[in-house]
């Protein structure tokens, strides 16, 4: 006859995770839980069938919780990058659902933020054009009502010339044809179309040749 009520006989902190109990019930190791779920059990209680599986529940839902905590905590993610870990875990859909509100309600999740700061990272560290940015936006499972707000004030032209004064300094030695074709290349490959390259490497060029006019006009003066 299947039991209804198994009494707790003893609570057990884990060796290898410190933060989860070892639940026995009559005796026997019966389950793992969380602190935060275990925190109100003590030995000698007697839980139903129907409260452990509430327990059970309501532990899936912290270990979910935890591991999307842990991913915010290397960087922000999208509720998509959020969702696709916690699937490849077998997380019910439920508790997904249960892991995202949380994460809403704590602020800790937010497409619309997270679009702007990666168009903001983007731009200072690793510039490239608006195409660019929200085909990565749209890998990352943001809508596109969310990336056209972040890609608003955006300017094609600024972000290009801030990539090609960048790789100019690598490449300031070399004859002019090669010097545009390798920034030519390089602002492609970032997503630039050819025209806005094409203006932005010649202004590039004039400010690297206007620069050693200067140099040059100091040296002479300083051999005076």
């Amino acid at each position: 006859m299947e039991h209804t009520e198994r009494k707790i006989t003893a609570l057990t902190v884990q060796k290898r995770d410190t933060s989860r109990v070892n639940v026995y019930l009559d005796g026997e190791y019966a389950f793992g839980l969380a602190h935060i779920t275990a925190a109100w059990l003590r030995v000698g209680q007697v839980l139903t069938e129907e409260k452990i599986a509430e327990l059970k529940a309501q532990d899936a839902g912290e270990v979910a919780y935890q591991h999307a905590l842990r991913l915010l905590n290397f960087r922000d993610r999208t509720e998509n990058e959020i969702v696709r870990s916690l699937k490849q875990r077998q997380t019910p859909e439920e508790v997904i659902a249960e892991v995202l509100a949380r994460l809403r309600r704590g602020e800790l999740l937010d497409d619309q933020r997270f679009a702007k700061s990666w168009v903001e990272n983007r731009t200072e560290f690793r510039p490239r054009s608006s195409r660019a940015l929200a085909y990565e936006l749209r890998e990352k499972g943001i809508n596109q009502e969310a990336i056209q707000e972040a890609l608003e004030s955006f300017d094609d032209e600024e972000a290009a010339y801030l990539a090609a004064r960048k790789y100019a300094r690598r490449i300031k030695k070399m004859e002019w044809p090669e010097f545009r074709q390798k920034l030519l290349g390089y602002l492609a490959r970032r997503g630039f179309h050819y025209d806005t390259s094409s203006a932005v490497i010649a202004r590039v060029q004039a400010e690297i040749k206007m620069n050693e006019s200067t140099h040059n006009t100091l040296l002479e003066e300083v051999d005076r």
